[in-house]
């Protein structure tokens, strides 16, 4: 199985949550398990599917977002927790999770708003027509666990749930899913759930307490031919998953614009 490849990876990224907030440099993550940084850079990103710099500045990003909402810290001392200078740590945090720091320590109301919407909603479709089929990436999703509520998922440019996705949506349950119209290019799936009746703060900071899933392999879209179906499967967090850095209420918030309309 995938998860069991390059096993002492997870000796690594078990020492980079215990220090995060302490200096990695590539040669130390590397010496910690006995490899040269080249090859320890190699299947570490065979293994995530980032290299480990960057799996690393995602983690911190996700700390922040945990030191936005449960600490009084200004941003800019949170920005010098993580080891970046402010105007860095705000342009990476709003690229990568969608929000300026002090939008997303300002929104825990507004995702419980757009949850509630959700909830209420009685029609999910989208229109979504076929033009060409060889452009078309669909599946079904499943879940090792029930649950009730909403999934986001969305194709990304890279193997992290980071930015906003280049094609997304949100479905009611598990079942099938359809893009439509995607450009020809290279795409990673990630997905992941959200109960009804979940906290704001939980889902905002989705570290342990929602299912999901990622394509471990690249999904390559071309013009020529049909994309294979996808079937994937929600589940608990794993250690080497990559956090989810992209806003979920911003999301949610995308998808409740795009079919108000259709509703009148």
């Amino acid at each position: 199985m995938m998860t069991e490849r390059y096993s002492e990876i997870d000796e690594v990224i078990a020492y980079i949550h215990k220090n995060i907030y302490e200096p990695l440099p590539l040669s130390l993550l590397a010496g910690y398990i006995g490899y040269s940084p080249y090859h320890f850079s190699r299947i570490f990103k065979d293994r995530i599917g980032l290299p480990p710099l960057y799996y690393v500045s995602s983690l911190r990003l996700e700390k922040a977002k945990d030191l936005l909402l449960h600490t009084h810290l200004s941003i800019r001392d949170i920005a010098l927790e993580i080891g970046q200078r402010l105007g860095t740590f705000t342009t990476r945090f709003s690229e990568r999770v969608g929000v300026t720091p002090s939008q997303f320590r300002n929104s825990m109301e507004e995702a419980d708003k757009h949850l509630l919407s959700l909830q209420s909603l009685n029609d999910w479709r989208e229109s979504m027509p076929i033009q060409n089929p060889n452009l078309t990436v669909e599946g079904t999703i499943e879940a090792t666990a029930p649950f009730q509520g909403v999934i986001l998922i969305g194709l990304f440019a890279k193997p992290i749930p980071e930015g906003f996705p280049l094609y997304g949506t949100l479905l009611p349950s598990v079942g099938s899913f359809r893009f439509t119209d995607v450009s020809p290019g290279t795409y990673y799936l990630m997905a992941t759930s959200v109960p009804w009746g979940m906290q704001a703060v939980d889902f905002l900071l989705p570290q342990s307490t929602t299912l999901r899933t990622r394509s471990r392999e690249p999904i390559i879209v071309t013009s020529n031919s049909k994309t294979r179906h996808l079937q994937v499967t929600l589940h608990v967090p794993r250690l080497d998953d990559p956090p989810i850095l992209i806003s979920l209420p911003l999301l949610m918030n995308h998808f409740l614009k795009r079919v108000a309309p259709m509703l009148r």
